[in-house]
């Protein structure tokens, strides 16, 4: 019996053009696959660590430590304080800021400050004075005193007030203001402690000068007094 034969027709060439393009569009598929979801996570994970690791090199090159004029070891003043010694830079990082401050230390008030370095100019914090400006302070010595006729309250403010400012000149002006009445019945206990805080200012500035110590530099300040 004879089988009954299925021929089958040969391809035209436009119907092989297309099979072929979709033979070559799946072996795409199954070599670089489909764009599905989990290659979109893939891809967002992929730009999120580029990001991070921007951020990472943008702060890195910010939290590099600023440079400033004073070094460790320099002789500073600081208006409210007087001649202190700089120890160095510290970093703090503060609600993921980094923060770096000048550590200065105070051996005669036994204090240590901090200052951030951006605030340097505003604190007020400068070098020890020139040999002129504190030759100038001892000539200021040696002038005669000139004493306000009002109430002590008042002129112990404005005497405060020129201490604080940290300028030699001025603290010079208490200094010999108040240096008549030292050892005197009338002078009050506040007078006194006016008096003895201007000399520690000004012999403070005076010793980081010479590169004596404040003992030797007081003595040098009464005696220049003695001599008005």
């Amino acid at each position: 019996m004879a089988q009954n034969e299925t021929k089958t027709k040969p391809l035209s060439k436009s119907a092989k053009k297309r099979t072929s393009k979709i033979k070559s569009k799946a072996s795409r598929e199954r070599v670089v696959g489909p764009n599905t979801d989990a290659d979109k996570k893939v891809k967002a994970r992929g730009r999120v660590k580029a990001l991070q690791t921007k951020k990472v090199k943008q702060t890195a090159r910010k939290s590099k430590t600023p440079k400033i004029k004073f070094k460790p070891g320099d002789h500073v003043v600081y208006p409210t304080h007087g001649v202190g010694s700089v120890q160095g830079i510290e970093r703090e990082t503060i609600g993921g800021i980094d923060l770096y401050l000048v550590v200065i230390i105070f051996e005669n008030e036994r204090m240590t400050l901090r200052i951030p370095t951006n605030k340097l100019e505003a604190s007020g914090l400068r070098e020890i004075s020139s040999q002129k400006v504190i030759d100038d302070a001892m000539m200021t010595l040696k002038g005669r005193a000139r004493v306000k006729r009002t109430m002590w309250s008042r002129r112990a403010q404005e005497y405060e007030l020129k201490i604080n400012s940290g300028e030699p000149g001025s603290i010079a002006q208490v200094v010999r203001d108040l240096h008549r009445n030292v050892g005197q019945p009338d002078q009050s206990f506040s007078e006194r402690q006016i008096y003895e805080m201007a000399v520690e200012r000004l012999a403070g500035e005076v010793a980081a000068l010479d590169g004596t110590n404040l003992g030797e530099a007081i003595e040098k300040l009464e005696q220049i007094l003695r001599e008005e």
